[in-house]
C-alpha cells in the first residue's frame, strides 16, 4: 500500500526544518564562541575572574585554570583534575563553583584544568572524550588514574581522592 505524497512531503518538509535550525544554531554559537575568544587575552582566564591566568592568586589562593595549552606540567602537584567541557553547557557551568571550591581548598596538591572544547577541540580529541563534561585525574608522572563523564559532585571527588590516597 503506497503512503500518500502529501505525507511524505510533510515529513520532507519537517526533516529539512529540523536540519536548518541545527545548522543555524551551530553557526551562532560558533559566531559568539569566536567574539568571546578573541576578547580573552591568550585564550586564558581564570574562572569567574577577568585577571590574566594564574595558578596562584595574589592572596595565594589557586584558582582554576582556563587554557588551551596542552603541554601542562603535571609533576608539580599530586593529582591535575582536568574538566573538559564548555562555558555555554549547563552541566559543565554547575561544575564551576566545584572546580574552583577545589582549586582553594587544595592549592598545591591538586591543580584544576579547564578546557573548553566547543572553542578549542584539540584537547577534547587528545583526551578521547565523547561527550561534556568529562572530568580526567592525572597523576604526578602524567599517567590517568581515573576518569568521569557527566556531573562530579564534589563529594563524591573528594571520595575518589581519598580511595586513590590523593588526599
Amino acid at each position: 500500500m503506497k503512503k500518500p505524497k502529501s505525507r511524505n512531503r510533510l515529513l520532507g518538509l519537517l526533516f529539512f526544518a529540523v536540519l536548518s535550525t541545527v545548522f543555524i544554531f551551530d553557526q551562532s554559537c560558533r559566531s559568539q564562541s569566536e567574539g568571546r575568544e578573541a576578547k580573552s587575552p591568550a585564550n586564558q582566564t581564570a574562572i569567574g575572574e577577568t585577571r590574566a591566568p594564574a595558578t596562584q592568586t595574589a592572596g595565594g589562593q589557586s584558582s582554576v585554570l582556563v587554557t588551551t595549552d596542552l603541554n601542562l606540567d603535571f609533576s608539580k602537584h599530586k593529582v591535575t583534575f582536568i574538566e573538559l567541557g564548555a562555558d555555554r553547557c549547563i552541566p559543565c557551568r554547575e561544575m564551576q563553583p566545584i572546580l574552583k571550591e577545589i582549586a582553594q581548598e587544595y592549592a598545591g596538591t591538586v591543580q584544576v584544568v579547564f578546557y573548553d572544547v566547543w572553542k578549542d577541540p584539540r584537547p577534547a580529541r587528545q583526551y578521547g572524550i565523547q561527550l561534556i563534561p568529562t572530568q580526567v585525574f592525572i597523576d604526578q608522572g602524567g599517567k590517568e588514574i581515573f576518569r568521569h563523564v557527566g556531573y562530579f559532585a564534589k563529594e563524591e571527588i573528594l571520595n575518589m581522592f581519598k580511595e586513590k590516597g590523593l588526599l
